[in-house]
């Protein structure tokens, strides 16, 4: 499985669209581990842009801060999960806590 994840400075971009680029890592689901990573600059914010964008990364999921509705739901068109209202953290981190069951989703923080 192939995970994206818009970061900051390192860390989760709390507003998906806005972000500086983006963490892809690859999963084993079965042994629960990390087996690739990279990182890739966000193309330029254009409504309706990421969800293909990332479709074409082979995404499966993304974690995210804030989303808009419309975002949501295209990417729900798209077959790709996602989960919003992560607090901030590094990709890594937020990974694991996604393979040990342990990542919580919260309130969305984006409302458009």
């Amino acid at each position: 499985m192939r995970i994206a994840i818009p970061v900051d400075r390192g860390r989760l971009s709390p507003h998906f669209g806005h972000c500086q680029s983006f963490a892809l890592i690859d999963v084993d689901l079965e042994k629960k581990e990390i087996v690739a990573k990279q990182m890739l600059d966000a193309p330029p914010h254009q409504p309706g842009l990421l969800p293909k964008w990332l479709q074409e990364q082979q995404v499966e999921l993304v974690i995210a801060g804030g989303m808009g509705a419309r975002a949501q739901a295209l990417f729900a068109e798209r077959g790709i999960q996602v989960v919003v209202g992560v607090e901030a953290g590094t990709p890594h981190d937020l990974v694991l806590s996604f393979l040990q069951g342990t990542l919580a989703p919260g309130e969305n923080i984006c409302d458009h």
